[in-house]
């Protein structure tokens, strides 16, 4: 029997297998309880191009104090500064890496915010 973290690490090495075979970047996007995090990893998998987090000071700040990280407004907030961070670091397309957690909530409200601010996926 898999434990809950063992299942979604499994889903996302399916994911990460498929998007290395297409060699662009890919978006990551790790979720805590208290936070969301996304990476630019470059299509080798080798070099982080942009990162973003509401774990960042700056951003924290303008969530409004602590504990604010982990609702969907602050996902919304972190994909759009991801994808200013990734066309600063000259990414326009990149593949997404849910990291094995559902198309749901913050992870999708991530994603849109990412596109809405012109990032290709």
């Amino acid at each position: 029997m898999l434990t809950k973290k063992e299942q979604r690490l499994r889903r996302a090495r399916q994911t990460r297998i498929r998007i290395a075979t297409q060699g662009v970047a890919r978006l990551t996007v790790n979720r805590t309880n208290l936070h969301i995090y996304a990476t630019v990893i470059s299509g080798d998998g080798a070099t982080v191009l942009a990162s973003a987090s509401t774990a960042e000071a700056g951003v924290r700040k303008e969530l409004g104090g602590s504990g604010k990280g982990g609702n969907a407004a602050a996902a919304q907030a972190i994909g759009k500064l991801i994808a200013e961070k990734a066309k600063a670091a000259g990414v326009e397309k990149v593949a997404f890496d849910r990291s094995g957690f559902a198309y749901h909530g913050r992870v999708k409200a991530l994603a849109d915010a990412a596109r809405e601010a012109g990032l290709q996926f």
